[in-house]
């Protein structure tokens, strides 16, 4: 069934035809999200980030993930880094405002980690937040999974 599915993909994408991939994307319950397809993970202070399994389905294979440095400051809404895939390159924007503490470096030699382990494995960057308020701004799972489907929706 997979490889029929990864041919049909294929075929749909040789012959520009739009193609519904909802179904097989997962939302982690206790996670944040932002509009712009992140997520957050938060333990106290701190805020792990990666981009969700609805936008690397989109972006098809990674190839290529932009790290910033540690250190550096990171600003709710704006971007930070981009993720690279055979389809498209896309700015990844930062959920929470904070100091970037650690980068996951494994993404520089296995990009796909985005692609196989969206939540786990394909973090992206942690953050020291500044102001936990922010979260307030976030969806939560379920508010997260209404808003992919609206968006699914129009295309």
């Amino acid at each position: 069934m997979a490889s029929r599915l990864l041919w049909a993909s294929r075929a749909a994408s040789y012959l520009r035809i739009s193609v519904f991939h909802r179904g097989f994307s997962s939302v982690i319950k206790d996670l944040k999200y932002a509009d712009s397809h992140e997520w957050v993970k938060v333990d106290g202070n701190s805020a792990t980030i990666g981009i969700t399994d609805h936008a690397q389905d989109h972006l098809g294979d990674v190839v290529y993930v932009e790290l910033p440095e540690v250190g550096v400051t990171v600003k709710q809404d704006a971007s930070f880094g981009a993720v690279e895939s055979v389809k498209a390159t896309s700015d990844v924007n930062s959920p929470v405002s904070g100091k970037v503490v650690e980068v996951n470096e494994e993404l520089s030699s296995s990009p796909a980690l985005v692609n196989s382990s969206p939540y786990e494995d394909g973090w992206i960057i942690k953050v020291e937040m500044d102001n936990a308020g922010e979260l307030k701004k976030l969806m939560d799972a379920d508010q997260y999974t209404k808003f992919c489907e609206e968006e699914d929706s129009k295309h």
